[in-house]
């Protein structure tokens, strides 16, 4: 079923424009949810607003949002506060520029957001537009106006369609040099990155959807599933990691390869076993020698 769009509008690219609409990629009805629950009666439990030093309960009528500008101490601001700093809707999306997707770096993506066209009328301009982006290897950067909130949001292609991404904001992220710089700057042995390099190499393959899927939660859903049907789950114990730590990385990496190595030689290509008997066979020059002899 067809989701609602959360947002519509047009995508501007200089003169050029198309009708567009935004839906959301995470299905929240796929998630787990649970509630609070009295064991004695079987009831929901309730939360209470209650005043941190009066303990008394306050209605929602009575709560204003505040900021802690010091410890303990608010400044109130109301709704015509927040209406102040709200930044004016506007129902386009301008492109401001285009930038190398690597240059992106993956932890200033937060929600994602299927970008779709608006109807018939400018399909045409649509598929232009995506096909362009793609041909560039490009992400286009734009802002937009999501529930009173404007995001820098990033667009890129996907199969027939386009993805937006939202970008988180520098002071939103925590700086990573404080815990990268107790790194040694040290450069691993070449060998070793050689043989690490040859075990990543074996590993490689394509990236599927099931890689993504959280076991907990299955895991979980098979616990409800079969508490339903008055059954249990025995949980499977999981042996601890050693945290010592203590081995032999050339040794490790030699070994890890050397497991692939005798799953090849298990069975022989056919190259290898007419080798083997073109060793075994006497030649000529040999048989020769001995007559002679």
């Amino acid at each position: 079923m067809a989701t609602r769009p959360i947002w519509r509008g047009h995508l501007r690219l200089a003169l050029v424009t198309c009708p567009i609409a935004f839906h959301t990629v995470i299905r929240a009805s796929g998630e787990l949810h649970f509630h609070y629950i009295n064991q004695k009666t079987g009831n929901r439990v309730r939360s209470v607003l209650l005043d941190a030093e009066t303990n008394e309960e306050v209605s929602r009528r009575e709560l204003a949002r505040g900021y802690e500008f010091e410890k303990d101490r608010y400044v109130l601001l109301d709704d015509e506060d927040f209406d102040t700093a709200r930044i004016d809707a506007s129902s386009t999306v301008s492109v401001d520029k285009f930038v190398a997707l690597e240059s992106i770096d993956p932890i200033y993506f937060d929600t994602s957001y299927y970008v779709v066209p608006d109807g018939e009328v400018g399909q045409d301009v649509y598929a232009v537009l995506r096909d362009a982006i793609a041909a560039t290897g490009q992400a286009a950067l734009a802002r937009v106006v999501i529930a009173r909130r404007e995001r820098p949001v990033a667009i890129l292609p996907m199969g027939k369609g386009l993805v937006c991404h939202t970008l988180h904001e520098p002071r939103e992220i925590n700086d990573a040099r404080p815990l990268f710089d107790s790194i040694p700057d040290t450069r691993p042995d070449a060998d070793m990155v050689k043989l690490a390099t040859q075990l990543i190499e074996r590993q490689e393959g394509r990236f599927e959807p099931s890689d993504s899927e959280d076991r907990y939660e299955a895991r979980l859903r098979e616990v409800i599933a079969a508490k339903l049907k008055g059954e249990g789950i025995t949980p499977q114990p999981e042996a601890a990691p050693a945290r010592d730590n203590v081995i032999d990385l050339m040794a490790a990496l030699k070994a890890s390869l050397g497991k692939g190595k005798d799953k090849a030689e298990a069975k022989p290509a056919p190259a290898r076993k007419a080798a083997a008997a073109r060793n075994k066979a006497p030649s000529k020059r040999g048989q020769a020698s001995r007559k002679r002899a």
